[in-house]
């Protein structure tokens, strides 16, 4: 029976900046730096071994799992990097300041936008400085100009099952360093977390969800290996 760890990356510049971040390529900060290494640190004590690990194309995660990885000893990982783990496009709020949003719109609109399970964002504009459809890694992608949850969802999902899924099934233990909706949305679809409840569901960063899965990947135990930071699961369905 197949391990999975999940990890949301460490804080990111943005994340310290109280602002939406979304595809914007953010770096770690100092703290996020530390909060990668400490979650490699709690998965080597867990006595974690994965041999394959994933990440999305975004600086924050993709250094988060090289942190982790370093302090398991394990560097030498192959990892799959690809967008569809990316986090949540947050649109035409790309860059704001949250605060300064919720003045400007009225905390009930932006908590929709930032909660709702179906509704985005108003769209990032073309020719925008964070329009990265011209970036080098989205060759040949269709980028997106805004996301809800369900969108990202739906993007999520083909590539868990082309590639990471089988993964899995064969056996072998995985660690997935992502963001926090991309990682919701993993959550939603293996523990069948109800639409109206999903966005309720946080994962910290830095902290590692360990889920042990059946041989038809459904959770079998969860649990996060910084007990002093871990926020409420959902059920194990069945």
């Amino acid at each position: 029976m197949p391990t999975l760890a999940l990890i949301r990356h460490g804080q990111s510049q943005w994340n310290l900046e109280n602002r939406f971040t979304g595809w914007w390529d953010a770096d770690l900060t100092e703290k996020g730096e530390a909060e990668a290494r400490h979650a490699g640190e709690l998965l080597r004590e867990a006595g974690f071994a994965p041999r394959q690990a994933f990440s999305s194309v975004q600086t924050r995660a993709i250094r988060t799992l090289w942190l982790a990885l370093t302090e398991m000893g394990l560097v030498w990982l192959p990892v799959e990097k690809n967008w569809r783990l990316n986090e949540r496009h947050y649109g035409g709020l790309t860059g704001l300041d949250k605060k300064e949003t919720a003045e400007k719109h009225g905390d009930e609109q932006v908590h929709i936008w930032r909660r709702s399970y179906d509704t985005p964002p108003p769209p990032l504009e073309k020719g925008s400085k964070y329009d990265l459809s011209g970036d080098p890694r989205y060759d040949g992608v269709d980028v997106p100009d805004t996301e809800s949850l369900k969108l990202t969802l739906e993007r999520v999902l083909p590539f868990w099952h082309e590639s990471i899924a089988p993964v899995l099934k064969s056996g072998t233990d995985t660690v997935i360093a992502a963001h926090g909706n991309s990682l919701r949305a993993l959550v939603k679809h293996l523990f069948e977390v109800p639409d109206e409840t999903i966005t309720g569901v946080e994962i910290p960063t830095g902290n590692p969800l360990l889920i042990e899965l059946d041989d038809n990947l459904k959770p079998i135990s969860a649990r996060y290996l910084d007990a002093s930071r871990a926020t409420e699961l959902p059920a194990i369905p069945g």
